[in-house]
């Protein structure tokens, strides 16, 4: 009798549970991943611009769109980081008058890989001597496991067959007056980095070089350039600075030899880069090597609504010097 009664209870149970679960209809299921771009850092952002990126509604549905099956996302496991691009946009007032505007237009890129694509951020600027790739851990960055707070969304993730990660930062708007100039256009200047040893040969070689010539008197700002050793000579490029009166004629071969001591240092830089490159190949598992070969980029812009303005001409397949092109614009 015990047994039966026992019986009785579980079925109650189970009929209660079933009462209680919440069916979510497929209708309402979509858009579950409608804010997914604002989760994604818009890296290298002047962080006075980060708060009016999100203040045109713009719309992602074409990146919750590529998780559905079928779509180019769907079933891999990806990593999203942001970035904007600013550009000089059309409106409309209420008054159906043109106005323009520079705007920050978001961009979301998506790397599919089965391991996160780096741990480090390039950090490069005009005014910099030379390059920095710093772990991203120290400029509070790092992949978040993405994980909506609502039961149900986490629960409707499942139907994507996917594992969603987003590069956040921790730094905290409201403490950068506590932060050094420096560090704060180390913010401004930075940029996700990625080592791709087996496609750098697809890369022009760069022969650029960022010059900052120091004069003696401190009192003088330094000349801030780039010399391209492919086009210019040490002796036209100095010249052109002595008509433009900005270098004195007796300082001239000074700064000559300073341009050809920075230009032979980057050389010396690249060659070390590719015996670098050589050897990490070389030493490479074929589990790695057939990761970042089927390693793609998907760069996805927001769609045209009613009340957004059109950037379908603004799109671009460049990411990033390091990333290169995206694989797909979407």
């Amino acid at each position: 009798m015990a047994s039966t009664s026992q019986n009785r209870s579980r079925t109650r149970q189970r009929a209660s549970n079933h009462k209680n679960f919440t069916t979510i209809s497929p209708e309402k299921e979509r858009g579950r991943l409608a804010d997914l771009w604002k989760e994604a850092f818009p890296v290298g952002t002047e962080w006075d611009q980060y708060e009016k990126v999100y203040e045109i509604n713009w719309e992602f549905s074409n990146l919750e769109n590529a998780f559905d099956e079928g779509g180019v996302l769907h079933g891999k496991k990806v990593y999203l980081f942001g970035c904007t691009e600013p550009q000089l946009l059309w409106f409309k007032d209420k008054e159906g008058n043109d106005l323009s505007r520079v705007v920050h237009i978001p961009a979301v890129v998506a790397v599919t890989s089965p391991f996160p694509p780096s741990d480090k951020v390039g950090i490069k600027s005009v005014q910099m001597e030379g390059e920095m790739i710093l772990p991203m851990k120290e400029m509070k960055m790092d992949w978040i496991p993405y994980i909506p707070e609502d039961t149900y969304e986490h629960t409707s993730l499942e139907r994507y067959k996917t594992q969603i990660y987003t590069l956040k930062c921790t730094q905290r708007r409201a403490a950068l007056k506590q932060l050094q100039q420096e560090r704060i256009k180390k913010y401004e200047y930075c940029l996700p980095y990625l080592y791709q040893p087996m496609k750098e040969d697809e890369f022009p070689t760069d022969t650029v070089v960022s010059i900052m010539y120091p004069f003696e008197d401190e009192s003088k700002p330094p000349i801030v350039a780039e010399y391209d050793w492919d086009i210019d000579t040490y002796e036209d490029y100095a010249n052109d600075l002595v008509a433009a009166e900005e270098l004195l004629a007796e300082e001239k071969e000074k700064f000559m030899a300073f341009v050809k001591s920075q230009v032979m240092a980057e050389k010396r830089k690249q060659r070390e880069a590719r015996e670098a490159r050589k050897k990490a190949i070389e030493e490479m598992s074929r589990e790695t090597k057939d990761a970042l070969e089927n390693m793609r980029f998907y760069k996805f812009y927001p769609v045209k609504t009613d009340d957004t303005p059109d950037i379908s001409d603004k799109k671009a397949a460049f990411i990033n010097r390091y990333y290169g092109k995206a694989s797909q614009v979407l």
